[in-house]
This record gives C-alpha cells, structure tokens and sequence, in this order.
C-alpha cells in the first residue's frame, strides 16, 4: 500500500527514537534536510525541540508548514 506508515530508528537529542510516517512526509523532511544541509536527523531533532504533541504529528505539521511557506514564496 502506497500510504502505509514506514518505521525508522533515529538518534536525536542524544538517545533512539523511532518514528513512523507516510513515505511522502520522509521524502519531504529528507528534501527539507538536503536544502539545509543538515542530516535527517538533524531535522528531525529540531522538530522535537519545538513540539508540542507526538513527534510524528509535529513531523506531519513541519512538513506541511514548510510547503505552504514555499508555495507562498511562489
């Protein structure tokens, strides 16, 4: 199934995490990584830094957020 959730196992703020998301939302957090310069994990540490709920809801919303501000930048 094309929207199935895929598990990945991160280091961030110093210990193991996984987390699951739809391919689509990884491709965009590993094309946002790539634009930065910064490593997946990276990225994925500063949106823990800043959540409020799950991290893979606040992965979802960064993703989202950082599309609309490039599409408003069109």
């Amino acid at each position: 199934m094309k929207g199935a959730l895929r598990k990945r196992s991160l280091t961030i703020a110093g210990h193991a995490t996984s987390l699951s998301l739809e391919p689509a939302f990884w491709q965009a957090l590993e094309e946002t990584a790539a634009a930065r310069r910064i490593s997946l994990a990276a990225l994925v540490s500063e949106i823990d830094r800043g959540r409020s709920g799950t991290l893979a809801s606040a992965a979802r919303l960064f993703v989202l957020a950082t599309l609309k501000a490039s599409a408003a930048t069109r």
